[in-house]
């Protein structure tokens, strides 16, 4: 029996749901349907572990859906466009019946529908970002084009954009006086908001936090190279993240984007108000959905060739085609927020010492809301 959370259906309901739209519309930074964007598609091709490579033929023509083998060109399956359309129509009802977020669960006629179209898992297997793997036609050159999207869903837990790990620790040192008392007090403050409380009582004795690396030197150069600034960028991000002014927190990255903007950190030249955190923090957030990852060394080189593909609350899906990068861009802005994970499983957010100085590790996720 398969079993998934909500995320994991909402890729097989993305599969379902384009066979049965024939299509898919672009959205602007708000989610919105672009009603003169629109992609027909050609086909969707799928691979899963241990088969061979189905193509999904979409058949305006005749009204169906016609299978391949995509090696020899043979058709397996040819089936109406409406038994796509009333699949995809119960999926997302299942999905939606699920009150809780969390968990997985099965549902048996899907499955079975699943099964009978040569589609075995609710994944398909992936060493990139690219979740589903479309062949559009783009009205703009009059051509076929294939392209890798990454599949983002509303309809379960917000999912992340960048996953945290030990490889996304930021290390400070902490300018200022702090007592063997003070490190003890702090380091056992274990309320539901301890890194917060850790953070605000480090300034609180007069203390400030002074970035000097990233834990993991390959995610430095990452940064780097997407921007020379960005590793002081993100290191700024992440104190007014934890960091409470007159009891008010940003979490969201426009609202942190305003901060940098009011302090501006790294000394830009802001008289003729130039975005420069909002653009350089942009192309970070592109880059990560793209196909940037801490631990491997980012060359550049776009996995996710198309962009997004977003399932809306309401069940409609969108696309954020790269070739629109200001949508995509916006959206990524518009609905993005940084997250606090789990501190012992990333060994972060307790002060430690080291040759007289004392030291604090912060930890970066960025996850969609």
């Amino acid at each position: 029996m398969i079993k998934g959370n909500k995320g994991e259906w909402s890729e097989i309901y993305v599969l379902l749901k384009l066979l049965g739209d024939g299509g898919i519309y672009a959205a602007d930074g708000n989610l919105k349907k672009i009603s003169s964007v629109y992609y027909p598609l050609i086909e969707i091709l799928r691979k899963e572990k241990k088969q061979t490579e189905k193509r999904y033929l979409y058949d305006d023509s005749n009204q169906c859906i016609n299978i391949l083998e995509s090696s020899s060109g043979e058709i397996l399956l040819r089936l109406p466009i409406n038994e796509f359309k009333e699949k995809s129509t119960l999926l997302l009802k299942e999905i939606n019946k699920i009150k809780k977020v969390k968990g997985t669960f099965a549902i048996e006629e899907i499955e079975n529908f699943m099964q009978s179209i040569q589609c075995f898992c609710l994944k398909a297997p992936s060493q990139d970002k690219r979740d589903i793997t479309i062949v559009l036609h783009d009205t703009n050159t009059c051509r076929n084009e294939t392209f890798g999207f990454s599949i983002k869903s509303k309809l379960g837990n917000p999912s992340t954009l960048l996953n945290a790990g030990k490889t996304t620790n930021f290390i400070y040192e902490i300018i200022g006086d702090l007592s063997s008392d003070d490190i003890n007090e702090i380091n056992l403050i274990n309320t539901n908001s301890k890194i917060i409380d850790r953070v605000n009582t480090i300034f609180s004795k007069n203390c400030s936090l002074n970035f000097i690396e990233t834990e993991n030197l390959n995610f430095y150069l990452n940064l780097s190279i997407i921007d020379t600034s960005m590793p002081e960028i993100l290191a700024n991000l992440l104190v007014y993240f934890y960091k409470k002014d007159d009891e008010v927190r940003a979490k969201s990255v426009k609202d942190l984007i305003q901060k940098l903007n009011q302090i501006n950190p790294c000394n830009f030249n802001m008289t003729l108000k130039h975005p420069f955190y909002e653009y350089k923090l942009k192309n970070f957030l592109t880059d990560v959905a793209l196909g940037m990852k801490p631990s491997k060394t980012w060359s550049g080189k776009i996995d996710a060739t198309g962009g997004y593909i977003v399932v809306r609350k309401d069940g409609e899906i969108v696309c954020y085609h790269f070739y629109r990068k200001n949508e995509f861009q916006n959206y990524l802005i518009n609905n993005t927020q940084l997250d606090s994970p789990d501190m012992k499983k990333y060994d972060f957010g307790k002060i430690y010492s080291k040759n007289g100085k004392n030291y604090i590790k912060l930890n970066l996720q960025v996850r969609f809301m």
